[in-house]
């Protein structure tokens, strides 16, 4: 069979995508869940849309290959082709561009017999004329109404389809700034497509891109929660093995600042608590039934998000972990103070003196507030971890980094 650039299935091209991009530096070797041709295939397709991004790297185990993104030079996402290279059969296609013919005019407006019979007759100028019949043609137009690309009005007992207006965009700016922050921000892009040339106005200096890859499971819990109804998950664990499906609440998405990995948040009810699971290990959501209770989840999680640092909530209620630690600053050092406000994400920031601040939370996972504690070493005068073991190693830490660096000092912490 010839090599095509499109695609039936997102499920398979979004494993490839993610190995070369996220994981990376693989040769074709190393690739065994399925045979050395469909890595080729698959090489040579997504070659085939971010041919610019494409390198590869030649070691002694083989030639590897790999994307290389700079963000602060791509303003739009790149990985939004994979999207746009959707398969379609012979019929479907030749469909489309009649049934658009035919309504060109938005002020058109024909029945469903007129439009079948218009289609039987321009079709005799092929050679190889597709027949439709009017269950067919019906089916068609009914997917594009429910997509907003035709519209219906009934004139007595007859329906009429005609093409709807095109909208004008007022505020190309929007789309830019959507299509590159907002979740499922692939809608963004898909819009920008069809809007005229435009001056762009936006850089990002933190741009998460990989999170395009998890779009269609993002809207489908989007589309659940809207709902307010039960998925069922399939998701794959650390060793990458895929876990049997479970049901979930989807209650909200979580998207760290620090590195832009999106989480769900959501109620378990075979564990009978809230849990996070990460997007990129999700692999595909089914809609199931309504959930009597989601109002009563949505809450339970809004009382928890103070208590929430990152995405953990091991432990429970019963069991916060209290982390607190003091910081003193020199004159004109205001910021350090400002900045504790800032990016503090729940507890509470007290300023002791004019150069000395504290900061406290009571947390269900205080570890995940190390890395951001590590940003005031230096500054860190006392610190407390109601988690002794953390307590203990941060310190350990500490001490370790004075000793590499040849200092003293290391126990003012």
């Amino acid at each position: 069979m010839a090599y095509s650039e499109l695609i039936k299935n997102f499920d398979s091209i979004r494993d490839y995508m993610r190995e070369f991009y996220v994981y990376g530096f693989k040769s074709r070797e190393e690739f065994t869940k399925k045979s050395a041709r469909s890595y080729d295939d698959e090489r040579r397709r997504i070659e085939s849309w971010l041919g610019d991004y494409m390198c590869f790297r030649q070691t002694a185990d083989g030639k590897n290959i790999f994307l290389s993104i700079d963000s602060r030079i791509s303003h739009h996402n790149p990985l939004y082709k994979a999207w746009k290279a959707k398969s379609f059969t012979d019929g479907d296609i030749t469909l489309h561009f009649l049934l658009f013919d035919l309504l060109f005019d938005s002020d058109t407006a024909l029945s469903l017999n007129k439009i079948t019979d218009e289609i039987d007759r321009r079709i005799l100028c092929f050679d190889n004329p597709k027949t439709f019949d009017s269950s067919t043609v019906r089916k068609k137009l009914k997917e594009y109404v429910e997509q907003g690309l035709i519209c219906t009005e009934k004139r007595g007992k007859t329906v009429l389809y005609r093409r709807a207006d095109m909208t004008e965009f007022a505020c190309t700016d929007a789309l830019d700034f959507f299509s590159e922050v907002a979740p499922c921000g692939v809608i963004g892009s898909f819009l920008l497509d069809k809007a005229d040339a435009h001056e762009e106005h936006f850089a990002f200096k933190h741009h998460y891109i990989t999170g395009a890859l998890d779009s269609e499971i993002l809207y489908a819990l989007f589309e659940a929660m809207h709902g307010k109804q039960f998925v069922l998950i399939e998701t794959v664990n650390r060793r990458k093995e895929r876990t049997a499906a479970q049901k979930v609440v989807p209650l909200r998405i979580f998207i760290s600042v620090q590195n832009g990995r999106q989480y769900l948040m959501a109620y378990v009810p075979r564990s009978k608590r809230i849990g996070s699971f990460r997007l990129d290990n999700i692999l595909s959501v089914k809609a199931a039934d309504v959930c009597e209770n989601y109002d009563t989840y949505r809450e339970k999680l809004d009382q928890m998000q103070e208590h929430i640092w990152g995405v953990s909530t091991e432990g429970g209620a019963e069991r916060l972990e209290h982390v607190e630690f003091t910081v003193r600053y020199g004159d004109g050092e205001e910021h350090i103070h400002r900045r504790l406000e800032r990016e503090k994400r729940c507890g509470q920031v007290e300023r002791v003196n004019d150069h000395t601040s504290r900061f406290s939370a009571d947390v269900y996972d205080a570890g995940e507030l190390v890395p951001w504690i590590r940003t005031f070493i230096c500054r860190i005068v006392d610190i407390h971890f109601s988690n002794q073991e953390l307590e203990a190693q941060f310190k350990k830490d500490i001490d370790t980094m004075y000793r590499l660096y040849e200092l003293n000092g290391g126990d003012e912490a």
